[in-house]
């Protein structure tokens, strides 16, 4: 089966045999896979009232268990965005009612973001939406191959998600 890539990459080495075109072979597929990912997350996301940011952040309270609460810091850790952005963020969910903002009893000048129970089950049922999505997207994987696609695909994150800083 023939796809977009092959026909790139066989462009590229007839324009250009000068030049080794393998990484296309890989990573234009990882990008057009991620294009396609991105596009079926907003589907499911949007279906459930949320945008992928939303969804980013309740789900990181949702992952961090009961009382499913995180401080704006660990937020930060987890969804990769700036301080300022996190508090914009925090106050528009808060605003949507599917966060609440609460006194850190262990720090009198901080707080601590909690999921509500509205928050915790829209990000439920936008996760159960974003699953059936990726199900189908792998779905001409057997098992075997799924395993072995995301142990490839680790040895190549791994190094990003594991830098200092």
């Amino acid at each position: 089966m023939e796809d977009e890539v092959d026909r790139l990459v066989a462009a590229w080495r007839r324009e250009r045999p000068d030049l080794d075109v393998e990484p296309l072979e890989v990573l234009s597929r990882v990008s057009r896979l991620a294009r396609h990912l991105d596009r079926a997350r907003r589907l499911a996301f949007s279906e459930h009232g949320l945008e992928p940011w939303e969804f980013d952040v309740l789900t990181s309270l949702r992952r961090a268990g009961a009382p499913y609460q995180l401080s704006p810091g660990q937020l930060l850790t987890q969804t990769l965005v700036t301080s300022g952005t996190m508090t914009n963020r925090i106050d528009r969910l808060t605003k949507k009612g599917l966060v609440e903002r609460l006194p850190d009893p262990s720090d009198r000048r901080g707080v601590l973001v909690r999921l509500t129970p509205e928050g915790r089950d829209r990000a439920d049922q936008a996760l159960a939406g974003l699953l059936a999505q990726e199900r189908a997207i792998l779905g001409e994987l057997s098992g075997r191959q799924r395993g072995e696609l995301a142990n490839l695909l680790r040895q190549l994150t791994a190094p990003f998600d594991n830098i200092p800083g």
